[in-house]
């Protein structure tokens, strides 16, 4: 019945808008640890309005204005166009796929390892909704569109998240079971990918502690707990890895037992990334569900701006519903399916694992701080800087032919640094040679922590040196200039 379709549609959707609002005061403010009861917020109706400026929201709806414009055969290279033209605020794997892509790089490079070191996070994972809600039992179609979409930003497992993230969402249409929608959405992965492995994982202990999800949180915490390889989680008990954050929507799903506010709690509990992840374990269940089946409580203040346009979007709530309908009925279309009067006829696909190349593990991770004796100085000036109220070590130099050089024994090395406007461009010699010249401007105006200058995976193993040089030139971009000439550089990650 399409009325049942779009109520699920609906439900999916209101369900991210709930789970996003209710869970962003926490973000990232729970590292390795469960965010106790009193640290959560009291819902109120109002709160989800917030949803109206969250990225978990506006970049899914990016992907479905270019199927809107180009239709379900969008390219890869279309998805990375319209996000290379984006004008919103983004993070981690989706802001370094931005810069690459504005700075040359195709959309079928801009995500990968060699070009982006945040090819694991999360970034794909959190916005991969759209898909599996498109989709609807029709888990194949849904991973294959992931393919095209998920590589603009991600790579390996990064883009694996999508797919399990949408695996979930089409289960849940035919599908009421948390453990068999898990289960579902495993069944989209390669079983060898370290992504299949920590799910698998997590239904086992889930199934060893029936009635205790803090005991299966530890044990994914001490199994996976320091496994990120970005450059602001590495060695660090920051972790966005997809991996790690995917674990937690399958813990609130599986504990959470098919209610809705339970499902909430324990997927925003779980910590690190904890408003898209509860994002992503209600919507699910909103699909399950229904929208007039979610609980007054949070679905309230939802009618108040259903008519409201999301952030950088051309979309309403109810806009972007409608629109995903149509894409949901032209997508089981295409499978085989047909519309009779008032009824959809779907035939339904079975989850088969996606052929994804995975790229890491990178081994042991050190971080040289900027004070490091590995790392010698001409024109920098050693401190501190504080900012988004966190004080880092830095190392800041403005003039041209600045140099640092920095000694390292390792396979791998992210040179990190403050971007912002003030970024400028730096030449980067690695054991002698030049390798590029590279820039840490910001052209959203915010300022970044922790983000990479330069990278570079896949060395020979043993003695490397990396020496920067500032050439004293501003960023330049068409009619994009940086405010100066700046490098304000911070820790060096090595990888062994």
């Amino acid at each position: 019945d399409l009325d049942v379709l779009e109520d699920k549609i609906r439900g999916g959707w209101a369900g991210q808008m709930i789970g996003v609002s209710y869970g962003a005061p926490t973000e990232f403010r729970h590292l390795g640890r469960i965010i106790p009861e009193e640290d959560l917020p009291q819902w109120t109706p109002e709160m989800v309005k917030g949803s109206i400026r969250q990225d978990d929201l506006y970049v899914d709806m990016t992907f479905v204005k270019v199927l809107d414009d180009k239709g379900w055969d969008a390219t890869t290279e279309d998805f990375g166009a319209a996000f290379r033209d984006s004008q919103y605020p983004l993070w981690h794997a989706n802001y370094a796929a931005r810069r690459a892509l504005r700075r040359g790089f195709s959309a079928m490079e801009s995500g990968t390892p060699a070009v982006n070191p945040h090819a694991n996070d999360i970034d794909f994972q959190i916005e991969a909704d759209f898909i599996g809600l498109m989709t609807p039992g029709m888990p194949q179609s849904g991973a294959e569109l992931a393919l095209r979409v998920g590589r603009v930003m991600n790579a390996g497992d990064g883009i694996l998240g999508g797919v399990f993230v949408g695996g979930l969402y089409s289960a849940a249409f035919f599908e009421s079971d948390p453990r068999r929608i898990v289960e579902a959405g495993l069944a989209s992965l390669p079983p060898e990918s370290p992504y299949a492995g920590i799910i698998a994982q997590t239904l086992a202990w889930s199934k060893e502690h029936p009635d205790d999800w803090t005991a299966t949180w530890q044990k994914i915490e001490n199994e996976h707990g320091t496994g990120d390889v970005c450059p602001q989680g590495a060695a660090r008990d920051f972790n966005i890895d997809a991996r790690l954050n995917g674990a937690y929507i399958a813990l609130g799903l599986l504990y959470g037992e098919g209610d809705f506010e339970k499902t909430l709690l324990i997927s925003t509990r779980a910590g690190q990334d904890s408003d898209c992840n509860p994002a992503s374990a209600v919507g699910v269940l909103g699909v399950v569900m229904g929208y007039d089946a979610i609980p007054e409580k949070y679905s309230s203040g939802i009618a108040a701006i259903a008519d409201e346009k999301f952030s950088f979007t051309d979309y309403s709530f109810s806009e972007i519903v409608e629109s995903n309908l149509r894409h949901a009925i032209a997508a089981a279309e295409r499978g085989g399916g047909s519309t009779t009067g008032p009824s959809l006829e779907i035939l339904l696909e079975e989850p088969t694992a996606t052929g994804v190349e995975v790229w890491d593990d990178y081994g042991e991770v050190e971080r040289i701080a900027s004070d490091d004796p590995r790392i010698t100085y001409s024109g920098f000036e050693l401190g501190k800087r504080l900012a988004w109220g966190r004080e880092r070590k830095v190392a800041v130099a403005e003039e041209a032919g600045a140099e640092a050089e920095i000694s390292f024994e390792g396979t791998g090395v992210i040179v990190t640094a403050i971007h912002g406007p003030d970024g400028g461009t730096v030449e980067v010699f690695l054991d002698g040679e030049l390798v590029g010249v590279h820039d840490t401007f910001s052209e959203d105006g915010q300022i970044k922590l922790d983000e990479a200058l330069w990278h570079r995976f896949g060395l020979e193993d043993g003695e490397h040196l990396v020496r920067l040089r500032l050439t004293g030139e501003p960023y330049v971009r068409d009619d994009v200039r940086s405010e100066a000439s700046r490098l304000t550089l911070q820790d060096i990650v090595v990888f062994h």
